[in-house]
């Protein structure tokens, strides 16, 4: 029963509607990774708060800032890559190209500083 499980996540991951009520379809190990990482840096966020509240020496903040920001640029980055992966690859052989433009835009938001 495990393997038809993961069989379905499997198939899951290769499906992303492309209507505008689209949904990813992510395994739940990548899932619970990225809300991992997402709660770390909720975390993070809260000790920035903390910090500014405390007056904390700037550059210790902003130390922290940098930090945040890593670990948000490393959770995009997942995300980028399953996205292309599976939505982007099954949309191209679905033959819609439009993705490629959604995605160059995606990405230019994405390396903005």
């Amino acid at each position: 029963m495990e393997a038809a499980h993961e069989l379905e996540i499997s198939e899951a991951e290769r499906h992303c509607p492309a209507n505008d009520g689209r949904k990813s379809h992510h395994s739940d190990k990548i899932k619970a990774d990225l809300l991992a990482r997402l709660n770390r840096i909720e975390g993070q966020i809260r000790g920035i708060k903390g910090m500014i509240e405390k007056d904390t020496y700037c550059d210790d903040v902003l130390n922290q800032i940098a930090a945040v920001q890593s670990a948000l640029n490393g959770v995009g980055k997942q995300l980028l890559a399953a996205h292309m992966k599976s939505c982007v690859v099954e949309r191209i052989q679905d033959g819609d190209l439009e993705v490629v433009e959604e995605l160059l835009k995606t990405m230019s938001k994405l390396l903005k500083s």
